[in-house]
């Protein structure tokens, strides 16, 4: 697989690279890129086919990796595709100015189209679900935004399953425009969206878009050993991204990476892109050393032996119901005769 060997994203037919490049860390003082190390990302990424780049209205100090991105893709923006994100504050102290509702995303879409210079966005996403705003509000300032030609596609991130779901269905009933696209953090050690969002994600038509398919970089084996490797280790500790239990998914991917003889992080993205609802994992990367590393995973094939071990080490309980829907009591349902199971 190369990155002009594309994919359709979702249920729709938009072209998408089997990786994505994300742009977190552009215009970021401390832990993030040069503009120097972000352009030649974004110079090798497309050179080798890539059209799908994913950056934020909040992104390098609220706008920052925006406007770089844009400065980068002047002159060849026509075959890219470009998603953004709002929901995140972009102005502290002002309530109007973060959340899910119309006049933050109106708001949001009008300074991302300046910083990005550009006239229109193919993919905006929500970003993060504020339990405030009527879905009925958000679903028509999309298909209003789509309308008039600024977004050409949706999506969604970091949300509740059972909200995204009763909101592509409304949307179908009333002939709103859909979601094509589901972001969400999905890794060898962030495993429990398999319980609901996977699932949804596959049976509503939403390509799956993982962001941190690293884990934070845990899983690249940066941490073995108890080595302290980044300025960012105080979020991955914040967050519950590093502790043993991660750690020891860690060793297994470094032990098949071994025998593979790739990279862990190769190995992770790899596993990752198993599953033919992901459409396309972004990529994290700070510098270009990263991002060619990361590109060979399009190169690697788990086989089910080094699945089944990967799958072993970072199995998460399904929980109820699915445990008990799946257990063999589950023939009851069908009176001793056998159905086969459509997925």
């Amino acid at each position: 697989m190369q990155l002009d060997h594309y994919r359709l994203l979702g249920r729709s037919g938009l072209r998408v690279s089997p990786l994505a490049l994300g742009t977190m860390t552009f215009a970021v003082d401390g832990w993030g890129s040069t503009d120097e190390e972000a352009a030649a990302m974004v110079d090798t990424y497309i050179d080798r086919g890539g059209n799908f780049i994913d950056t934020a209205d909040f992104y390098g100090g609220m706008g920052g990796s925006e406007e770089l991105l844009g400065r980068l893709i002047a002159g060849r923006r026509q075959p890219l595709v470009i998603s953004t994100k709002y929901s995140l504050t972009t102005r502290p102290g002002d309530p109007n100015a973060s959340g899910n509702h119309r006049k933050n995303m109106v708001r949001s879409v009008e300074d991302s189209l300046r910083r990005l210079g550009t006239d229109y966005i193919d993919l905006l996403y929500l970003h993060m679900w504020d339990y405030r705003a009527p879905v009925d509000e958000i679903l028509r300032a999309f298909d209003d935004l789509i309308r008039q030609g600024k977004v050409l596609y949706a999506g969604l991130s970091d949300i509740p399953a059972w909200q995204a779901s009763r909101m592509q269905a409304i949307a179908d009933l009333r002939g709103w425009n859909q979601f094509c696209a589901l972001q969400i953090s999905y890794s060898l050690i962030e495993r429990t969206v398999e319980r609901e969002l996977i699932p949804m994600a596959r049976a509503m038509g939403m390509g799956v878009s993982p962001w941190s398919p690293l884990g934070g970089g845990v899983l690249t084996g940066k941490y073995a050993g108890g080595k302290s490797a980044s300025a960012r280790e105080g979020m991955n500790l914040a967050t519950g991204r590093l502790n043993a239990h991660s750690l020891a998914i860690a060793e297994v991917v470094a032990a098949v990476a071994g025998e593979i003889g790739c990279t862990a992080a190769q190995v992770a993205l790899a596993w990752t892109m198993r599953d033919p609802v992901v459409t396309a994992p972004v990529l994290g990367v700070r510098t270009p050393a990263q991002l060619e590393d990361n590109l060979g995973a399009l190169a690697i094939t788990l086989d089910q032996a080094h699945l089944l071990r990967l799958d072993e080490a970072s199995a998460v309980p399904m929980g109820f119901p699915h445990e008990t829907l799946n257990s063999p009591h589950i023939g009851m349902a069908f009176g001793g005769v056998s159905v086969e199971r459509r997925d």
